[in-house]
C-alpha cells in the first residue's frame, strides 16, 4: 500500500475483522502531490478539505473497526466522484471514453476540481488527459480498491457491513462549492440517497443516537450521498451505506485551520456512536 496515497488505520485483510462496520475519509487528506501543478496557494486549496474527519474517527482502529483515509486532497482528485465523472472544461482535448457527468462539472467539482469558491480557478492552463488518466490510477483505483477490499471482507463474515462514509462541512457552505443553496447548516447532516443505500433502521438508528445528545440533525438536507455509498450499498444484500456530514464549528477554526478544544469531546461521542452501532448491529446477519 502506497501510504503516499491512502492509509487503513485498524485491521484489514487478510486479517478477519471483529465487527461488521467500515469507516472511509476521502477528503481529509492535505499531502500535496509534486504533479499538481495548481496556480493557487496550498491554503487556498485546502479550502475543500475535510480537515481532521480522519483524525476524529481514528480511534475507532482500537476497536477492531477500519478506516480506510485518503492522503492526496479533494482538490487534486475526488474518490467520491465516479472515474469517468470528467470535466471537459478543464481539459486541453477531448476525453477519449464514456463520460458520467454527475452535473458537479458545472460548478468545476467533478473529478478533478477546476475551481475554488467563488468560482476561482485551480490552474492557469488546462489538463492533458494524460494527466487526469494518471491521477485516476495512482488515487481513485487504488482508493475504490482498498475499500471494496474492507467492505468484502466485513460481509463475507458477517454476511452484512455497515459502512459510514465521513465528511464534514462548513457552517454555510456555498452554492459555488457544493451546488446547494447557503442556508446555516445543521449540527450533522445524514445522507441515504433518499433510503436507497442503507435500511431505515440504520439510519434512524444513527439519527436517534446524535439528537439523543443534543445536536440538530437532518436527513438528506441537504446532502443526499454521492459516489462511495452509491457505488457500494445493496441494502437487500445486506450491504449498507450511510454518508455523515458534521459541521466543522463543532470541533474545528475553519479560519485557522485548527482543532478547538471540543474537539476531543465531539471525538468521543463518535466512538460512543460506533460503540453503540455496534451494539445493535454488530454480529452474524
Amino acid at each position: 500500500m502506497n501510504e503516499d496515497v491512502l492509509v487503513v488505520h485498524g485491521p484489514r485483510p487478510p486479517v478477519a475483522p471483529r465487527l461488521p462496520l467500515v469507516l472511509d475519509s476521502p477528503h481529509s487528506g492535505n499531502r500535496m502531490p509534486d504533479d499538481f501543478g495548481a496556480a493557487v496557494t496550498v491554503r487556498e486549496l485546502r479550502d475543500g478539505e475535510d480537515c481532521f474527519i480522519d483524525e476524529l474517527y481514528r480511534p475507532a482502529a482500537a476497536r477492531g473497526i477500519p478506516l480506510l483515509a485518503a492522503q492526496f486532497p479533494r482538490t487534486y482528485l475526488d474518490p467520491n466522484r465516479h472515474a469517468a465523472d470528467v470535466d471537459l472544461e478543464l481539459l486541453d482535448e477531448p476525453w477519449p471514453g464514456p463520460v458520467n457527468d454527475s452535473g458537479k462539472g458545472a460548478i468545476g467539482k467533478a473529478l478533478v476540481w477546476r475551481t475554488l469558491d467563488q468560482d476561482r480557478p485551480i490552474y492557469d492552463r488546462r489538463l492533458s488527459v494524460a494527466e487526469v488518466q494518471r491521477r485516476i490510477e495512482r488515487c481513485h483505483v487504488p482508493y475504490h480498491a482498498a475499500l471494496v477490499g474492507l467492505l468484502d471482507a466485513a460481509h463475507a463474515r458477517f454476511g452484512k457491513v455497515y459502512h459510514i462514509n465521513c465528511h464534514s462541512m462548513g457552517h454555510e457552505t456555498s452554492v459555488l462549492i457544493e451546488g446547494v443553496d447557503g442556508r446555516p447548516r445543521p449540527d450533522f447532516v445524514l445522507g441515504d440517497r433518499d433510503g436507497t443505500t442503507c435500511e431505515p433502521a440504520f439510519t434512524a438508528f444513527v439519527h436517534g443516537f446524535l439528537a439523543g445528545l443534543g445536536y440538530d440533525v437532518r436527513v438528506n438536507d441537504p446532502f443526499k450521498g454521492v459516489e462511495l455509498v452509491r457505488a457500494y450499498s445493496d441494502p437487500a444484500a445486506g450491504r449498507h451505506s450511510l454518508q455523515i456530514e458534521i459541521n466543522k464549528r463543532l470541533y474545528m477554526s475553519t479560519d485557522e485551520i485548527a482543532k478547538v478544544a471540543n474537539f476531543e469531546r465531539v471525538q468521543a461521542q463518535l466512538m460512543a456512536l460506533l460503540d453503540a452501532i455496534a451494539a445493535r448491529f454488530g454480529g452474524e446477519a
